[in-house]
């Protein structure tokens, strides 16, 4: 008889977790798939993947929240005030409960909040929550969160799962967490616990299953059918999505915002010259980077901050005027050529990015970009080793500050800008839209001049969704809350 490898075990175990995940087989619980690490889904600390993002936000709740759609609703917070300057935020919490009986009140959701903004100090996320100046609990019940100037686009930060409010170790939320090995295992908690009236018709949702795999099993147990919904593609797993005449779901694209782009990670040799750094961006004919996928509506951009954004004062940062991909191709070779003739080197630069077809894909296109201005693109196994680092980052928020605060200089390995984060920081004491969006385009136009990014477009995210599951709509945010999947009332 043959012997059982280590490797044969995790397969056989990889099988069974799929069979247990069924969605042919009970159909009382809710099986979904995302892509990512085996262990990612689980809550750890305040820096939270995707799918642990996706299980904080089923099992603990903010004063806000995210819906299906991707806008603000009441959470813990049953409703709020703004003030008429726009600084201040006044919230009413419910008439609920912590697991051990005692009631919510305004000082526990003040002492959970002001911790966590401590511990997410040296993030960007933490970054983001400088507007916030003061809290305090005015009575019992209601809270004030007050701002150092209008933040329109507050309640949505504050709808972040890693924002929950917390109390011991114990937290409140439509659903519960037991952990089976690799498997999360999402219980509706009854609306009645919540401060809600008591749902009819008996048990309020489905439980979910909920794993994560890689793109490839992820979409082999779609389309076998263990899973009824796939969650958390991006643009380097795209290939693998199952979408022909037999496919048992539709794929679905979030109109999704945020980064999508190569950040500078060494200034050395070639790219120690701001010069040759814009050489590289000039050279993508970012229109037909991602054609070969065939990606209907996707947004290709050579600025950082998108436009359209709310606080945008019609001044923008546009690049290389009235000159042509030709034009740009053509400058940028020349700047690549003068380097390697002072030098005596050819200019070559290593790029990271994820793994998957995709991605695959993606470094074909970008090396054939470079080729044209006499640059080489090597890919690289490990980022440390990487002149360049892919990043691909849903935005928070709609707001420029929320993409300037990814490249401020306490949190970027290479190139930054002290100027533009300067300018970040004066817009927070800003009295009006107008006044703060002109600091930062302002600081945009600074942390350009620097090339410490090479933006190329719109992230993408995709998901697979069995026909007739309900509780999924597309969002700029790409949220897709695990209670509304299964039908569980929150809030």
């Amino acid at each position: 008889m043959a012997r059982t490898t280590p490797l044969s075990l995790v397969m056989l175990a990889f099988a069974s977790l799929l069979g247990s995940c069924s969605g042919n087989g009970d159909n009382d619980t809710l099986p979904v798939v995302l892509i990512g690490q085996p262990d990612s889904v689980f809550p750890d600390g305040l820096r939270l993947s995707p799918g642990a993002q996706l299980v904080r936000d089923a099992t603990s709740s903010g004063i806000v929240a995210l819906n299906a759609e991707g806008e603000v609703v009441p959470a813990l917070g049953e409703s709020w005030i703004v003030t008429g300057d726009g600084r201040s935020f006044i919230f009413r919490l419910r008439q609920v409960n912590w697991p051990d009986g005692e009631p919510l009140t305004a000082e526990d959701a003040r002492k959970s909040l002001l911790a966590t903004i401590r511990q997410l100090r040296g993030t960007s996320l933490g970054l983001d929550l400088r507007k916030v100046d003061d809290i305090r609990a005015m009575t019992n019940r209601v809270i004030e969160i007050r701002l150092t100037g209008p933040m329109p686009e507050f309640l949505q930060l504050l709808a972040q799962p890693e924002l929950a409010i917390t109390r011991n170790g114990e937290s409140i939320g439509p659903m519960r967490l037991e952990r089976q090995g690799e498997v999360a295992i999402l219980q509706p908690v009854p609306p009645e616990e919540m401060g809600l009236p008591e749902q009819a018709g008996g048990r309020p949702g489905k439980p979910v299953r909920l794993w994560a795999a890689s793109g490839k099993q992820a979409n082999e147990a779609f389309s076998s059918g263990d899973a009824a919904a796939l969650l958390d593609g991006t643009l380097f797993t795209l290939p693998l999505a199952d979408t022909g005449p037999l496919s048992r779901g539709t794929i679905r694209l979030d109109p999704a915002i945020g980064l999508f782009g190569m950040i500078v990670t060494n200034e050395q040799g070639f790219l120690s010259q701001i010069g040759n750094r814009e050489a590289l961006s000039m050279a993508i004919d970012r229109p037909g980077l991602l054609e070969q996928f065939s990606l209907g509506g996707w947004q290709p951009t050579a600025r950082i901050v998108p436009a359209g954004l709310p606080e945008e004062s019609g001044r923008q940062n546009v690049r290389w005027a009235n000159l042509s991909l030709e034009d740009r191709r053509a400058q940028a070779r020349a700047r690549v050529t003068a380097w390697s003739r002072a030098t005596g080197q050819k200019a070559r630069v290593r790029l990271w990015l994820p793994d998957g077809p995709g991605a695959d894909r993606l470094m074909e296109a970008l090396s054939l970009d470079m080729a044209t201005i006499g640059v080489e693109l090597r890919r690289v196994r490990v980022r440390e080793g990487a002149d360049l680092v892919m990043i691909d980052r849903l935005a928070r928020y709609p707001s420029a500050r929320w993409f300037l605060n990814q490249f401020n200089c306490t949190l970027v390995p290479g190139p930054c800008s002290p100027d533009a984060d300067a300018l970040v920081t004066r817009s927070l004491q800003a009295d009006g839209a107008a006044e703060a969006g002109n600091l930062l385009a302002e600081a945009e136009g600074a942390l350009l001049a620097q090339e410490a990014y090479i933006p190329l477009g719109a992230p993408v995210r995709w998901s697979l969704v069995r026909g007739g599951l309900e509780g999924f709509s597309e969002n700029p945010w790409a949220r897709h809350p695990l209670y509304a999947l299964a039908g569980v009332e929150a809030w």
